[in-house]
């Protein structure tokens, strides 16, 4: 996951600095996803794996299944990922794009996991400590994971907040 990450980074800065002098980070964040999702389908996945298949064909059946859901910026990214081989770095791009955005603008995102279903009233007492323990605006996305066995755990880029038993119980395992 780290070299993905270190292979990515230069790809998502220059993205999101051409966004910035653009005034494109919306469209810049739109293309990233859809091209995301584009090469996240499996049966794409298998034609561009394949040998057989060059790097033009690759880009323009690409190009032809998004038409005019990405912007000519996204397009020329796009075509220098598949000519370096980089293709699958796409949705780790996308990731980070959004972590550089989501800094810029003040905010963050992040993942909330809870053991049971939250009230609304419970999803803003946690969504309120988070941002005062960030210094920022969050956007909490809730899920329901029961292996927590309770409390929560929150991820914000590559911080990690366990207040979950399983966390303390993992914890406790490490010390004995």
């Amino acid at each position: 996951m780290a070299e993905l990450s270190t292979l990515a980074r230069p790809y998502a800065e220059a993205a999101f600095k051409r966004a910035k002098e653009t005034g494109s980070s919306k469209q810049w964040s739109d293309s990233l996803t859809f091209l995301s999702l584009v090469i996240q389908d499996e049966a794409l996945a298998a034609i561009v794996k394949n040998p057989r298949v060059g790097k033009q064909h690759t880009a323009q059946l690409i190009l032809d299944i998004c038409q005019d859901q990405i912007h000519d910026e996204a397009k020329n990214l796009l075509k220098v990922l598949i000519e370096n081989d980089k293709l699958p770095l796409l949705p780790q791009i996308s990731v980070m794009f959004e972590q550089y955005k989501a800094d810029d603008e003040g905010y963050a995102n992040v993942d909330l996991y809870s053991a049971y279903s939250l009230t609304k009233a419970e999803q803003g007492k946690y969504v309120a400590m988070l941002e005062k323990l960030l210094n920022k605006k969050v956007n909490a996305s809730v899920s329901v994971d029961k292996s927590l066995i309770g409390g929560i755990l929150a991820k914000a880029g590559d911080k990690v907040i366990d207040g979950s038993i399983k966390g303390q119980l993992h914890q406790l395992a490490k010390r004995l």
